[in-house]
């Protein structure tokens, strides 16, 4: 064992208490992000009295490791006392003036320590990182103070992000308010369809049978993990950058900077706003829009009318949009005037929701950074 490290069922104990009574009917699950989320079960007719309490400050994880993303579902409660399926193993930090209960949730927030539970888990039809797996893990156990310390860092940063991400959620309403505000006015626009907002084009998948076709200063070529894994609102490049020849070999046409990306594959109708020359795979059907109409208007379009494309996807695989389909979906063209007149408005509020996004991916790369290290300690 490194020095400094120690095993963890030394500072931590099972817990096993059950919704006897009824008292609680808040019922959760644990996510493969390792936060409590609310559960999915129907539990109509269920008899809640046999599922775990969870109380704040306590840890809940789900053994079963196979099929479950590579990562292990486990998570520290700080909200309020909920209930969870009996399936989870529950514990607590004995002794909190030995461990703090926010520093361990940090050790379990590596991906190293996915990678680790992946590793130990055993089992034939179900792989399990079981409760004395979980004893046998060795994290640094540094003085209390230290470990303060570092949670109070990564508190700071994380507070920072929600802050940001507060302040665009609000900008966000503001816009989406200004788009209603002016285009439900039957006078801002005319009738028309998708098609006449500007050029609907399709991605498609480069090959992957030459390494080379893959550089870290090519053709930024994205796929839609690159917008719904992120939430992000501008996009500059996604995992994947390729050569020029990738891009030829793949037929698809190159994007300029503001194109709006929209994704017509499940999950359909997430919208995002290119800010570089950008390539596409197949799951997208994006819009260059006409400079008269602009950008701004093109992204509210879409956005606002999701559950109208929606309506028009098909398949037996997957559901999808069509580009065809989805040139012919009745839009309303905003008169030249008017769309200059909004962009007017947007730009400025755009560039603040860019510079938040850029901040916050920085302080991610930050707090990563610091669960990274307790390791190296």
């Amino acid at each position: 064992m490194r020095e400094g490290y120690d095993y963890l069922g030394k500072y931590i104990a099972p817990v096993d208490e059950r919704n006897k009574d009824f008292a609680i009917t808040n019922l959760l699950g644990v996510s493969i992000e390792k936060r409590f989320i609310p559960s999915i079960a129907n539990i109509i007719g269920t008899d809640l009295s046999s599922y775990k309490i969870v109380r704040t400050g306590q840890f809940a994880y789900g053994p079963v490791t196979s099929r479950n993303g590579e990562k292990i579902s486990i998570a520290l409660l700080s909200g309020d006392d909920c209930i969870i399926s009996s399936s989870y193993s529950v514990f607590k930090v004995i002794d909190k003036t030995k461990l703090d209960p926010e520093y361990l949730m940090l050790w379990f927030s590596r991906p190293e320590f996915d990678r680790y539970a992946r590793y130990r888990s055993h089992g034939s039809v179900r792989e399990i990182f079981d409760w004395d797996e979980m004893c046998m893990v060795e994290l640094p156990v540094l003085e209390i103070e230290k470990q303060k310390e570092i949670v109070k860092a990564y508190r700071a940063i994380t507070d920072r992000i929600e802050l940001k991400r507060k302040i665009n959620d609000n900008l966000e309403a503001q816009l989406s308010g200004f788009y209603h505000r002016i285009f439900d006015d039957p006078e801002s626009s005319v009738p028309g369809l998708i098609s006449d907002l500007g050029e609907v084009v399709g991605g498609a998948t480069p090959s992957t049978d030459n390494p080379e076709y893959f550089c870290d200063d090519g053709i930024a070529w994205i796929s839609p993990k690159d917008l719904t894994g992120t939430g992000l609102k501008f996009i500059y490049r996604g995992e994947l950058c390729i050569t020029e020849s990738a891009y030829n070999s793949c037929s698809t046409k190159l994007m300029p900077a503001g194109t709006v990306l929209f994704t017509s594959r499940a999950p359909v109708g997430t919208v995002a706003i290119a800010m570089n020359d950008i390539c596409t795979n197949q799951g997208f059907k994006s819009v260059i829009p006409k400079e008269e109409i602009g950008t701004a208007f093109v992204y509210y379009f879409l956005k606002e009318n999701k559950q109208l494309i929606e309506s028009h996807a098909s398949g037996t695989t997957f559901m999808e949009v069509s580009g065809n389909v989805l040139k012919s979906i009745p839009a309303i063209i905003p008169k030249p005037d008017v769309a200059s007149r909004f962009a007017a408005i947007c730009m400025p509020l755009f560039e603040a929701q860019r510079q938040n996004e850029l901040e916050i991916g920085k302080l991610q790369e930050l707090r990563q950074t610091l669960i990274s290290c307790i390791s190296s300690r």
